[in-house]
């Protein structure tokens, strides 16, 4: 298992505008999904703390991007949760607007992590979301959370019938059954997310000493 750096994660910022966004950032991983599908209680385990992430139960209530730190120039990014029909109409158009500039400009986005409850996995906004995303080549994770809410048959049923229903879309979509509650799934997401962060990091490291070295040569 990697070290979980996850472990010193911290809240960096807040933005309602690209302007907020933190400028020395090289690699991000954005967690999205469903206002009720539990983004916060899974950031929260990863970074085994209880209220690093705020979590309400209010489905809807968080209007922001919300940034926590992962290491230097690192972040994962909780997105605004989409789908939920008490939000007002205007409110949820500036939502899907500032989440769609995110997902399609953010030059450090290295992957998504696709949340959705077990119980109801593959609604339409999610398949929209897949569709949407997935031409940009960045990886998905989709994390099916809640699973203690099920047996591990079931658990196993709807992790194989979800894998089934996607391969169409991307052979190499990794799914995974994932628990705040009972921590399942916890290990394999912190090895997918590292690896994701890392391999940014490099590249964006890699790039920025090419650029030194001509800068030095001229």
């Amino acid at each position: 298992m990697a070290l979980n750096r996850f472990q010193q994660l911290a809240f960096c910022t807040t933005a309602n505008d690209p302007k907020g966004f933190p400028m020395d950032s090289v690699a991000e991983v954005a967690f999205a999904g469903r206002s009720n599908a539990g983004k916060s209680s899974a950031i929260n385990v990863l970074a085994n703390q209880v209220r690093l992430a705020r979590t309400s139960k209010t489905p809807g209530r968080t209007q922001h991007i919300n940034f926590f730190t992962a290491g230097p120039g690192q972040y994962l990014v909780d997105l605004p949760g989409y789908g939920f029909a008490g939000v007002p109409l205007e409110i949820r158009k500036h939502w899907e607007n500032f989440l769609a500039g995110y997902l399609q400009s953010r030059g450090p986005l290295s992957g998504m992590a696709l949340l959705m409850d077990i119980r109801h996995p593959l609604t339409d906004k999610d398949l929209l979301m897949l569709d949407w995303f997935l031409p940009s080549g960045r990886p998905v994770l989709l994390l099916l959370t809640k699973s203690d809410k099920l047996s591990r048959s079931q658990r196993l049923n709807t992790a194989r019938a979800v894998r089934t229903s996607v391969a169409p879309r991307a052979a190499q979509l990794e799914v995974i059954p994932f628990s705040s509650v009972s921590r399942e799934g916890l290990e394999p997401t912190i090895e997918i997310l590292d690896g994701w962060l890392r391999a940014s990091s490099e590249a964006a490291a890699a790039v920025e000493a090419l650029f030194a070295g001509k800068d030095a040569d001229s």
